[in-house]
């Protein structure tokens, strides 16, 4: 599986997804009722630090400075980690990272693994290709349990079943979690306490876990899952064998700059000072949680995005989800209309340079380029000029259509004076196209109408104008 079979993808494009979506009622009344929280919830804890703004500027430079010297960083990384225990392996892409972990589990002799929250895993679609190995990969993070029971994708960054309400959720658990009480209410403490009952067995029987990891730090070696629920510190803890999926793009250079991110990510993706659990490991500790510790640095198409001088900012992202709550496109379609691994504005820049504009072409219009993206994004990644950027690659990689052809022949039209004046003498036939008219044309007047043309150019009524003048004279 490719790095653009396993992201994606555009098939069908946006547009379809899109106009499937919004006809969705229920699926745009949960998804508004999701981020208005999350949205109002950031808004307060970003207004308790007056240092907020500098705080962005320094997560930017931070990640800046990775991305310059990925080469170093990532070496140094290596070094350090396998000095404590660790062992680190290196995937160019979805195929090799999923073929690496695939062995590793095998080697175990397990046939079941524990999960922690991970979209470098989901990207790759690595939980399909253990299934293949005969291998059951389980989701803990209790909205990816809600998606995977429910034979779904995940529609949210943050908030992975952000597009379902309690009542579908109480239907999937009894329907597919075998030891959900079948009394189960929709109060989510219920639900809750049916998924902890559930996992909790998980935790105990489990021998193997993967993960991924919100930071990488150059300096130590050492990895950290920031999460809400505590099923993440199960994972990293309990199981012998532990292994990680990292984007190489996660590292941070010292451990002194967690200062920072750790400020910024939780205000920006849960609207919390702090997330309740942070948990930071490094190689390995005798006698004291997981032996066998594996850590796969994951490019998977990061490194033909580092080339790219507007669009590498994007590999800043913190996959804080700020972008998605404040979309009003993504707040009306949801994530799947994305039909990628990255829905929403970070997707929209982000999956197209991974995979190549020409198999996400649609996604970089997905946008109405209002810029409140920008406004919020913990590290400054300027989404709408990325966007505008990767729009005109898209335009660049297509091939000669009939609207280019029509573009041609006007600026031809348009490069010669007497050639520009007979062409306005004709303009008043737009008249026949404007609420309608044969393609490229209908594109536009499908949803807006043509401006009504002048009966009388200003050229010619500046003509007509001289010659009366001239006679009134006389």
């Amino acid at each position: 599986m490719s790095a653009g079979e396993t992201i994606w993808v555009d098939n069908p494009p946006f547009p379809a997804n899109a106009k499937q979506a919004v006809n969705d009622a229920q699926l745009r009344r949960n998804i508004r009722n999701a981020t208005s929280t999350i949205r109002q919830r950031r808004a307060t804890m970003v207004e308790e630090l007056p240092d907020w703004q500098q705080l962005r500027t320094a997560g930017a430079a931070i990640k800046d400075e990775v991305l310059a010297h990925l080469d170093r960083y990532l070496e140094q990384f290596e070094q350090a980690a396998t000095q404590r225990g660790a062992h680190v392996h290196w995937a160019r892409d979805a195929d090799e990272a999923n073929c690496i972990v695939s062995s590793l589990v095998a080697a175990t002799g397990e046939r079941e693994v524990i999960k922690v929250k991970s979209m470098a895993t989901q990207e790759i679609g690595l939980v399909e290709a253990l299934a293949k190995r005969g291998i059951n990969a389980y989701e803990t993070d209790l909205a990816e349990l809600i998606v995977q029971l429910g034979h779904d994708r995940p529609s949210h960054i943050v908030v992975p079943a952000i597009h379902k309400n309690r009542r579908e959720i109480r239907e999937i658990f009894l329907r597919e979690m075998g030891d959900a009480p079948a009394d189960l209410s929709d109060d989510p403490h219920a639900l809750a306490e049916a998924a902890r009952r559930h996992l909790r067995r998980k935790f105990l029987q489990a021998k193997v876990a993967i993960s991924g990891a919100n930071f990488a730090i150059a300096e130590t070696g050492s990895l950290l899952v920031a999460e809400s629920e505590g099923n993440g510190r199960m994972c990293l803890t309990l199981p012998d064998t532990l292994i990680s999926v990292v984007g190489i793009e996660k590292l941070l250079p010292t451990f002194r700059d967690l200062e920072v991110f750790l400020q910024l990510l939780p205000r920006s993706s849960t609207g919390e000072r702090m997330n309740p659990y942070n948990s930071v490991w490094t190689g390995v500790t005798p006698g004291d949680g997981p032996q066998q510790v594996h850590i796969v640095l994951l490019d998977n198409g990061r490194t033909n995005v580092l080339r790219d001088q507007i669009g590498r900012q994007a590999l800043r992202c913190i996959r804080c989800a700020a972008c998605l709550n404040v979309c009003p496109v993504y707040e009306r379609t949801g994530g799947h209309a994305y039909g990628a691994t990255y829905p929403g504005p970070i997707g929209a820049v982000l999956t197209p340079q991974l995979v190549g504009v020409e198999h996400a072409a649609t996604l970089p219009f997905a946008s109405s380029l209002c810029g409140y993206c920008y406004e919020v994004c913990p590290v400054k990644i300027d989404i709408p000029t990325v966007l505008v950027k990767l729009r005109h690659d898209v335009v660049k990689a297509k091939q000669p259509s009939a609207e280019g052809a029509l573009f041609a022949a006007a600026g031809a039209v348009m490069r010669g004076r007497r050639r520009w004046t007979r062409a306005l003498r004709l303009a008043p036939l737009m008249r026949l196209f404007r609420h309608g008219g044969p393609p490229p044309i209908s594109r536009w007047t499908a949803v807006r109408d043509l401006p009504e043309p002048p009966r009388q150019s200003f050229r010619d009524w500046w003509v007509s104008r001289s010659v009366t003048k001239r006679g009134d004279q006389q």
